[in-house]
């Protein structure tokens, strides 16, 4: 298309131009022959790696593996187009999960993957699924998998680059050029619901230098999409303040409208529902001329065209949609590339382009047999033996273009030219630029006296850390979904400011209405304030926690949120996690100890998700003290190189609680990382009952003790008391040792005695602490919260729900002996 054509797809004002509007490669001859040599390979190589993980590798568990050819297929163009014709070096790219095939297979050619990976597709050790940035061994930007939020991080992960740039911190990449973040999604991915929050939270921050392109093959797992569609996909773009640029047909079909009867055929192409286009891919080239001839045959100058084209030119004419050619996908990309503002290509797409699967109805869970895969391999030219072969069944021309293109792709000019970049890991990979920052041991002084709720005492840190000259301060993100204020994020942010691409001064201080928050946005302010929507929260602490290795920068991202809501959020930040993000969650309000605020915001089971989450560590601190230690050895753990460290969960409380006045010795801090310390008097020989509890109930625990004690007439140790700051740590370190023994958790409970009985208790589901009975096969009873919770104050619902200290003490008693 030219570029007249294509500026009647696009309606947006004009933006301010890239600084490093890049220039094209010339599209010659030899360049796009290349291109579509390098197409053929990858279409080849992705389509026989399903297979031979099918039907050829032998299979143990008789298993299908799987692999999506056909939804692999249709994105062969775009991907080749993008890695080998048009994308910078400092651009990241999600790739779409079911293209994972296709992705390997670029990555092979251009020299990133081996033979041996390829033939290991979707088994232990070899390439995954779905592309992961953790798993697979060559350079993935962004994990994808959970469709939509592959997309979405994009659009994070761009917000992160801006957010850097714009405080003078350079991305450690090939030059000071601005990098594109760009999203490879499918059409039905976009049903997902945090597509829209995401979409609605670029337009409220403006973010820039992010591109979506959108496979639209108008096939989903189960059914065709709806010939509407395209207006709904081309409007939600529209409304959030993107740019839409409809990538429909290709030169060769593009040169058949010019032709007599071209206006009537081009009709006939853009009305013939989805159903039927799709049917007529299936049956081939004579199907097409069949059906044409029989709606628009009788119109002036169709027939007489048509006779020019033979079935198999025909089939590949029509099939010519704009996602297959590399002359409109390169020029709908440079025109994007001369502005920053964020892009929707709309791609039309054939899913199982190039394969006898193409069009059929079903063809998302299909697999070519034996037989057609011979077929293919005809038409490919490829010889016996030869699967894997990087130039099999090319011509001499052929493979001359394609090495040419191949050698000269960004990523190959990134290995290659800049070794000083690359890692052990890969070429992809600068977190070995990232600078480690030192930490303090503790934020401020512990002078609180009376009670304080550890939502204050993280309050009075992220004060502490908005006044800090040291450096890690400037490197710290908070992100808030509209409730800084409510999660005590207030004094960091009126010290740090708010992040925006322009500078907005406070209305409230600009006209003399006192407010106890600073609202001034600029670029040099540290706190990202979005929406109510904790997808976005979770996937801009995860685009932002991935800065060390995208942008050779590191940024310490702290989030805030109430703790029911983790759950609304939970599929992001399982996201964040599995691709080896590096963030701090602080959930505050938590438990039924927000008694007032009723069942909709106490939460109950997210201990659990914090036990059982791989990459990231929860605590639940009971005291201020703890939570300083906590934080500190959080902010170094999120630094820790990949299999060392991970991210940090905090789940806090707003009720208030004395403070101990004790001395943070250095074997206290080890046990409060380590999970848990005996508080007063150690176990003894004598001890009937161990109390274990955490966070918030800490006081009932306390007074229970005392009365059991009361009511045995004994001080000499029938109650022990073991504080829990983290159990999620003390069951990972006692799973990992469980053949030495030597488990934290361990060696406390062999303290005591055989027959002591033990008593577990929180402000959330029992479960998070029954498993410590199976330790050394104690006797234990487990208390906490399993039914939803209610209005009312904490004597009220700590009594309703059994976590009391009269039920603490009531359940503590049939535990123990009889007195005698």
């Amino acid at each position: 298309i030219n570029r007249m054509r294509l500026s009647r797809c696009i309606r947006y004002p004009l933006y301010r131009p890239l600084s490093n509007t890049p220039s094209t490669k010339t599209a010659t001859d030899e360049f796009l022959r290349g291109l579509r040599a390098v197409e053929k390979k990858s279409l080849w190589l992705s389509s026989y790696m399903i297979h031979n993980a099918n039907s050829v590798r032998p299979k143990r568990d008789g298993l299908k593996v799987g692999g999506h050819q056909a939804s692999a297929s249709s994105m062969v163009t775009i991907l080749t187009a993008l890695y080998c014709g048009f994308i910078s070096p400092n651009d990241r790219i999600a790739v779409k999960p079911h293209a994972s095939p296709v992705f390997h297979s670029l990555q092979y050619l251009l020299g990133n993957q081996t033979v041996d990976q390829l033939q290991r597709f979707r088994s232990f050790g070899g390439i995954q699924s779905y592309p992961s940035r953790t798993k697979d061994q060559t350079d993935v930007d962004f994990s994808t998998g959970s469709v939509g939020l592959g997309a979405a991080i994009t659009t994070f992960s761009a917000y992160t680059q801006d957010w850097l740039r714009l405080k003078g911190i350079t991305p450690k990449q090939l030059d000071d050029s601005v990098g594109r973040t760009i999203a490879l999604v499918g059409d039905a991915e976009l049903d997902e619901g945090n597509v829209y929050e995401a979409l609605v939270e670029a337009y409220k921050l403006n973010m820039q230098n992010n591109w979506w392109i959108v496979d639209y093959n108008r096939q989903s797992l189960d059914k065709v999409s709806n010939d509407s569609s395209y207006r709904q996909i081309d409007r939600m773009f529209r409304s959030t303040g993107w740019r839409v640029i409809t990538v429909k047909y290709g030169k060769k079909l593009m040169q058949l409208f010019s032709l007599p009867g071209g206006q009537a055929l081009r009709r006939w192409v853009r009305t013939c529902d989805n159903d039927l286009f799709g049917a007529l891919v299936f049956k081939g080239g004579k199907a097409f001329r069949a059906q044409i001839l029989k709606d628009i045959g009788n119109e002036v100058g169709v027939a007489d065209t048509l006779s020019k084209y033979d079935d198999d030119a025909l089939f590949e004419t029509i099939t010519n949609l704009g996602g297959h050619c590399f002359e409109t996908l390169l020029d709908a990309f440079l025109e994007a590339s001369r502005s920053s503002q964020r892009t929707a290509f709309i791609c039309y797409t054939v899913k199982g382009y190039g394969l006898p699967l193409a069009g059929h109805r079903d063809n998302h869970g299909l697999f070519m047999n034996s037989k057609q895969v011979d077929i293919l391999r005809n038409v490919h030219g490829i010889p016996e033996g030869e699967e894997w072969g990087t130039t099999a069944g090319l011509s001499d021309d052929d493979r001359k273009a394609a090495m040419s293109v191949l050698h000269g792709s960004a990523l190959n000019e990134l290995k290659t030219t800049y070794s000083t970049l690359v890692s052990q890991k890969g070429y992809r990979d600068f977190s070995h630029l990232a600078d480690v920052y030192e930490i303090p041991d503790q934020f401020y002084e512990n002078t609180e006296k009376g009670a304080v709720s550890t939502q204050t005492g993280f309050g009075h840190i992220m004060l502490a850390i908005g006044k800090s000259a040291m450096e890690f301060a400037s490197r710290v993100m908070t992100v808030s979904p509209d409730v800084a204020t409510s999660t005590n994020l207030t004094g960091f942010v009126n010290n740090r400011g708010v992040f925006g691409l322009e500078t907005i001064e406070d209305t409230s201080k600009k006209n003399q209405v006192m407010s106890m928050n600073k609202w001034s946005i600029s670029p040099a302010g540290q706190h990202v304030e979005l929406g109510i929507a904790e997808h976005n929260l979770f996937l801009m602490l995860a685009a932002a926690g991935m800065s060390a290795y995208t942008y050779g920068q590191r940024v310490l991202p702290i989030g805030t949120l109430y703790d029911p809501f983790i759950l609304r959020g939970l599929d992001a930040l399982i996201y964040g996690c599995y691709q080896d993000s590096r963030f701090m969650v602080v959930a505050t309000p938590s438990g039924i100890s927000l008694a007032p605020e009723g069942g909709a915001h106490q939460s109950i089971n997210t201990p659990l998700v914090g036990l059982s989450q791989p990459g990231l560590v929860y605590f639940e601190p009971t005291y201020t003290d703890e939570l300083q230690v906590i934080v500190s050895w959080g902010l170094k753990y999120m630094q820790a190189p990949a299999g060392e460290g991970g991210s940090i969960y905090l789940r806090l409380s707003t009720r208030s609680l004395d403070q101990p006045d004790r001395e943070m010795t250095s074997a206290l801090r080890e046990d409060i990382i380590r999970g848990a310390y005996f508080s007063g008097s150690p176990p003894s020989s004598l001890t009937k009952l161990c109390i274990v509890y955490m966070g918030a109930i800490a006081p009932e625990a306390t007074a229970a003790a005392v009365e059991i004690q009361e009511k045995y007439n004994d001080t000499h140790g029938t109650v022990s008391l073991l504080h829990v700051t983290s159990p999620d740590v003390l069951y990972k370190d006692h799973q990992q040792n469980l053949a030495s023994g030597n488990s934290h958790i361990r060696s406390l409970l062999s303290q005591l005695p055989q027959d002591c009985a033990i008593l577990t208790v929180l402000d959330g589901h029992p479960l998070t602490l029954s498993w410590v009975g199976s330790v050394l096969g104690h006797r234990v009873h487990a208390l906490g919260i399993s039914k939803f919770g209610q209005s009312g104050d904490v004597d009220d619902l700590y009594d309703a729900y059994g976590i009391s200290k009269d039920s603490i003490v009531e359940n503590a008693l049939n535990l123990l002996p009889a007195r005698r």
